[in-house]
């Protein structure tokens, strides 16, 4: 930790700077989430922004950049939790328009309890056990050299900060032709069929299918993720496409076109293998980490109780008191009841389910916070957490309500959005505060804002949906929302009797077989891990999600060997950042007409460029291989 001298923290510039930056990482990300499925993390991009925007003030300061990231951080990181799970309310027809204040209040409820959940872990995880938070450490890098005086810093920063902004707009260029004037199609995909004969006689047909999605956004999910998870998403998909579809058409003859053939199969049957392998993954997940977890909070509880003296607590150690926590959670509770009461509508039943959600929201909120620091926040398994949170929750309303209950499967999903939202903001909080450790920030201060940034995040999320769900109609093509389908057709699986349980335990026992292949490549010390929910996420992802994601972590590996610098890494991420950023908010922009005029044919329709996208991306890629001529110059400076 370093020893700051008292510097202003939470100025009126770093909060307003904090919430807009919130309110437009959040509306970004929640497109992100629904087209692909996956969201990337907003600290570092936030962070140039700030130093860029402080840049023109007279006076600023690390500390105040840093309190700006973590309000905007917390944004990003509550539209992934609204996005995965709150979608399938509208999906599965319980909901027929965004209800604005409902999705307000299940953000805000889940936002804030991951906060407080998490600040009582702060000591626990960042100064006891010490825990890397590889993101955190990157962030803070990035605001130091932001902070740095010295002119050759000042050439980087500079750089870094046009490559944010060229990025964003190349991204909206790239969207705008292709969702605003439909200049080319989204994606590429094909299908072979493969008749398999013995002699003169045909035993059968398989599919085959592969696809590319044709956006940078996707590319540059795949770049910031790195090789490791590209390779496993990608190995998801074609165990979908590659193997499971291809052995099913086999022993299924099929009618029809092929295409829509093996869609209407991965749709309805292969993509729950990828349901077993992340419940698996999920609760892998809890009990590989709840000894240390275990450890880590008495550690946490035995220090609060220790600074219950007299003793003058050191600014840089100084949270949120742990009474004003409990107080705001018991406060929480309250409204967390009534929205239950009011779908369930049953006291008792609401009780419990306010219980589970709590119980749930603590212990995977932990998990959460523990992967932060093990894997980073982008690796976290919130997917894998969710799902089996609302699996859990179906088969027990299931239990209790009986089977066929709209209510009962709108209740789980409720259950699961509180969760979900309330792990995705602990797990990239502590980030943040590992951030403030190192650059001897206020620690409640932050806790602060990123109380500020979860409430300004849950103020616009609404709008943001009711906008995509009138432009795209969400669980289209055009927008997907891979993640609350998922979660979808697990609620109503379990109620209406028709989960095909015979793929979910399949890929249940797949998920134990990847379990036991990463369990070796630890105990061998393999750079090369295999975490289960890595793969999971790839088998129920769209086959033309994963192409470009593989192509964005081969890009940036390639990258890494090459020029082994940490210089051309972080410009590959804001880059990246840049193109997902400006493709997400161009989305967003692009429905505002439609939204206004609910005239879905507002923008004009110029087919016939399909090359033309094709181009734009191949040069897109270039742009990124390109940044290896920015180590050979850096390299020569050095020499000079």
């Amino acid at each position: 930790m370093k020893k700051t001298k008292h510097l202003p923290e939470i100025t009126v510039k770093a909060v307003i700077l904090g919430i807009v930056l919130s309110m437009i990482l959040a509306g970004a990300n929640a497109y992100l989430g629904l087209f692909a499925g996956m969201t990337a993390s907003a600290s570092i991009p936030a962070a140039v922004i700030s130093m860029g925007i402080f840049r023109l003030f007279k006076k600023h300061n690390i500390l105040e950049n840093n309190i700006v990231q973590t309000a905007a951080s917390a944004g990003e990181s509550l539209a992934a939790g609204v996005i995965f799970t709150i979608p399938a309310l509208i999906l599965m027809g319980y909901w027929k328009t965004f209800d604005y204040w409902e999705i307000a209040k299940i953000a805000g409820i889940g936002g804030l309890i991951g906060v407080l959940f998490t600040i009582p872990l702060r000591r626990a995880l960042i100064v006891e056990a010490k825990l890397k938070f590889p993101e955190g450490i990157a962030t803070a890098s990035v605001l130091r050299t932001g902070d740095s005086d010295d002119d050759s810093d000042k050439d980087t920063r500079e750089g870094d900060l046009k490559t944010l902004i060229w990025g964003s707009i190349v991204g909206a260029i790239m969207k705008f032709g292709q969702q605003a004037l439909a200049l080319w199609g989204s994606s590429i995909e094909t299908v072979q069929v493969m008749t398999v004969t013995r002699g003169q006689a045909a035993l059968g047909r398989s599919i085959f299918g592969m696809g590319m999605d044709i956006s940078p956004a996707l590319l540059s999910v795949g770049f910031i993720v790195g090789r490791n998870i590209a390779i496993l998403v990608f190995a998801g998909g074609l165990i979908s496409w590659g193997f499971a579809i291809p052995i099913y058409t086999y022993f299924n003859p099929f009618d029809g076109n092929a295409m829509d053939a093996a869609w209407d199969i991965w749709n309805e049957k292969i993509r729950y293998l990828g349901v077993g392998a992340m419940v698996v993954g999920g609760i892998w997940s809890f009990i590989k980490l709840l000894k240390p977890l275990i450890i880590g909070i008495k550690a946490s509880l035995n220090t609060y109780s220790s600074l219950n003296t007299n003793i003058e607590i050191k600014r840089e150690e100084q949270d949120i008191p742990i009474k004003y926590v409990g107080i705001a959670l018991a406060i929480l509770i309250i409204p967390m009841y009534f929205m239950y009461l009011n779908v369930l509508q049953s006291n008792s039943i609401a009780l419990i389910v306010t219980f589970i959600m709590v119980v749930f929201g603590f212990l995977f909120s932990s998990v959460a916070a523990y992967m932060a620091g093990v894997v980073g926040s982008s690796n976290n398994p919130i997917s894998g957490v969710t799902i089996a949170t609302i699996l859990f929750s179906s088969l027990l309303l299931l239990a209790l309500m009986g089977a066929g209950s709209m209510e009962g499967a709108a209740g789980s999903i409720l259950i699961g959005a509180v969760v979900c939202a309330a792990a995705s903001i602990g797990g990239d909080n502590m980030q943040d505060l590992k951030t403030g450790y190192l650059l001897g920030a206020t620690p409640w201060k932050q806790q602060v804002m990123q109380i500020v940034g979860t409430i300004s995040a849950a103020l616009v999320l609404g709008f943001v949906l009711d906008i995509l769900h009138t432009a795209y109609t969400i669980g289209s093509t055009d927008l997907p929302a891979p993640q609350a389908t998922l979660m979808k057709s697990v609620a109503e699986g379990v109620f209406q009797g028709n989960l095909p349980w015979n793929f979910v335990i399949w890929g249940a026992v797949l998920g134990i077989v990847i379990i036991l292949m990463d369990v070796f490549q630890e105990r061998r010390g393999s750079d090369f891990r295999i975490p289960v929910l890595a793969v999971s996420v790839g088998i129920y992802l769209p086959i033309e999600l994963s192409t470009p994601i593989f192509l964005g972590g081969m890009i940036a590996h390639y990258l890494k060997i090459v020029t082994q610098s940490d210089i051309v890494e972080k410009r590959g991420v804001l880059l990246s950042a840049g193109l997902i950023t400006g493709e997400a908010l161009m989305g967003i922009i692009v429905a505002l007409p439609i939204f206004f005029t609910m005239d879905k044919e507002w923008w004009p329709n110029i087919a016939g460029f399909e090359s033309l996208g094709l181009i734009f991306f191949a040069l897109i890629i270039y742009w990124f291989i390109s940044l290896r001529k920015m180590n050979h110059s850096t390299s020569t400076e050095q020499t000079l």
